[in-house]
């Protein structure tokens, strides 16, 4: 195997006939890298591997349309399947995407081997979750939402979040996006709770083919973390990429933990109807496995090269899942806006209530009172959409950055950017946006970092809109032209779901950044301190505090 390995990296040569072009490089530098790849995988034994697994994944689904499973699995979770299977693809095509940046600007022959294999993983990994999706639309008794899915990550409510996470893959700086953002931090760190925790989840309500290929998946991931191990290695041994890699670890860490957090979060607590007490909630599963397994046994011991650990924002994040309520913020957001998505959300019963209760003291005080209007607005019957009901709910502002809305309200800052205001989640947003990702950061020329621009938040590509005609323009609506795709219950009683002339009576769609552009200063400074204020559940700002 050794000496495969070897005879590849002869077949590696620089052309002499042309200038290459440099569309994606780095203000990093590799002079005195060492050039070893640890695990020296190589396609003779690759293939045969990947064939086995590829027939155990296939072999499962087969089962599991023979066994009935879709008969058998909880309404509750496959419902959120359709959030969660249109967005894991694009992280995993655009991973694809990036090993070839890594082609360009990584001199090390040893390394291009396991990253072109990493390439290949990828595409099969898009490929095996878009199978999934298909055989879930196919005989799940709601195919609504898994049929429309992938077309609306331009104007989407939720996909635009995943839209940004799979982006910062693939632009800005090759090392920044490929290396530290996709395989030291979303693959080493997050996978865990990703590909393991939330599997387990999905076969306790019943879906044991979801297990099936997203352990398949996992498996390929020690392949990516030893290609990401062996780049910082290298990083590590150029004294001036040290700045940099301090600055990527910050950025990538924080971005990961608002998407990834919020969306496995939510669909491990609330898309799940397993309420055992013995079973971990997702704050035990992070601190187990992103904690213990990756900050203590991973992060930590690269202190003795010399780097510099963001431990502040480690402890931080931990504190936004347990004391902050971030993931219950995020469910919260998630229903309030049901009727700007794709899939049926499910209220919380009072089983429910009294797990969450269980596992997080205090639940009850800050958000059972909301989901108990839930459910009670739930049906049509004269009102409109929660959202436009006197829940004791202020709708966020959205974030910039991360595209999460500013849901710890305490949290939220503003700053002036580019001669518009912008609204962040948290001050690590603000600084990924306003210092790290800029063409010069403390001082030093970092030409290749690129900008967060275009257009970001949902609430602005529709503002001033009917919502009717939102609803119409992201095409989520069912076959009978007028019935919504999305609704606040799993019923499909014709009569008890919601169509688009009870969307037509709605008061207009509002975009928080918009209307807080069109204050003038004093406003604004208000509006910031009376965000701060408000909460938890995105309740009003007391009036006497």
């Amino acid at each position: 195997m050794a000496k495969a390995h070897q005879k590849i990296q002869e077949l590696s040569w620089e052309p002499q006939y042309h200038e290459p072009y440099m569309k994606y490089g780095t203000d990093y530098t590799f002079r005195k890298a060492a050039k070893k790849d640890p695990l020296k995988q190589v396609l003779r034994s690759y293939f045969p591997m990947q064939e086995e697994k590829d027939h155990r994944v296939y072999g499962a689904s087969d089962g599991a349309i023979r066994g009935n499973m879709f008969r058998q699995v909880q309404e509750r979770w496959l419902e959120w399947q359709k959030l969660f299977l249109s967005i894991i693809p694009l992280p995993e095509v655009s991973a694809a995407r990036s090993m070839p940046m890594l082609f360009h600007v990584v001199p090390n022959p040893e390394l291009h081997n396991g990253q072109a294999i990493q390439m290949i993983d990828e595409v099969r990994h898009s490929t095996i979750q878009q199978n999934l999706k298909r055989l879930y639309m196919n005989n799940y008794i709601d195919p609504a939402g898994f049929n429309n899915s992938l077309r609306n990550f331009h104007s989407d409510y939720c996909g635009t979040i995943g839209r940004q996470f799979a982006e910062g893959f693939i632009t800005g700086d090759a090392i920044t996006a490929a290396s530290i953002y996709l395989t030291i931090v979303a693959e080493t760190a997050f996978t865990n709770t990703l590909f393991v925790a939330m599997p387990a989840e999905a076969a306790a309500n019943g879906d044991y083919l979801l297990p099936t290929v997203f352990h398949s998946v996992q498996s390929d991931e020690s392949r990516h973390i030893s290609n990401g191990y062996a780049t910082l290695l290298m990083a590590l041994s150029d004294e001036d990429n040290r700045q940099l890699l301090e600055r990527d670890l910050r950025y990538a860490w924080w971005n990961n933990h608002r998407v990834v957090d919020a969306a496995i979060g939510t669909f491990i607590e609330y898309g799940t109807k397993d309420r055992r007490k013995d079973r971990e909630s997702y704050a035990e599963m992070w601190r187990r496995w992103i904690y213990d397994d990756y900050y203590r046994a991973y992060l930590i011991p690269l202190e003795k090269y010399g780097l510099v650990i963001p431990h502040d924002l480690i402890e931080e994040s931990w504190k936004q899942i347990w004391e902050k309520g971030y993931v219950h913020e995020v469910a919260q957001f998630f229903a309030t806006g049901w009727l700007a998505n794709y899939w049926r959300i499910d209220g919380m019963t009072d089983e429910d209530f009294e797990w969450f209760e269980y596992k997080y003291p205090g639940w009850y005080d800050k958000y059972g009172k909301w989901w108990e209007n839930y459910n009670r607005l739930a049906t049509p019957n004269g009102h409109n959409p929660i959202v436009f009901e006197d829940v004791d709910y202020v709708y966020p502002a959205r974030c910039w950055t991360c595209m999460v809305p500013c849901l710890v309200r305490e949290d939220m800052v503003m700053a002036d950017v580019d001669g518009v205001t912008r609204t962040y989640c948290h001050e690590v947003c603000r600084w990924t946006d306003v210092e790290a990702f800029r063409p010069t950061y403390q001082g030093r020329e970092t030409p290749n970092m690129g900008r967060l621009v275009g257009h970001r938040e949902w609430e602005t590509l529709y503002h001033g809109w009917n919502w009717a005609d939102v609803v119409s323009d992201m095409g989520f609506v069912r076959d009978d032209g007028k019935t919504m795709t999305a609704q606040p219950h799993l019923n499909l009683d014709p009569s008890k779901m919601w169509t688009l002339d009870h969307m037509r009576r709605c008061p207009p769609l509002q975009s928080p950044n918009v209307l807080i552009n069109e204050m003038d200063d004093a406003g604004k400074a208000a509006f910031h301190a009376d965000y701060i204020r408000q909460g938890p559940a995105g309740r009003p700002a007391p009036e006497n505090a």
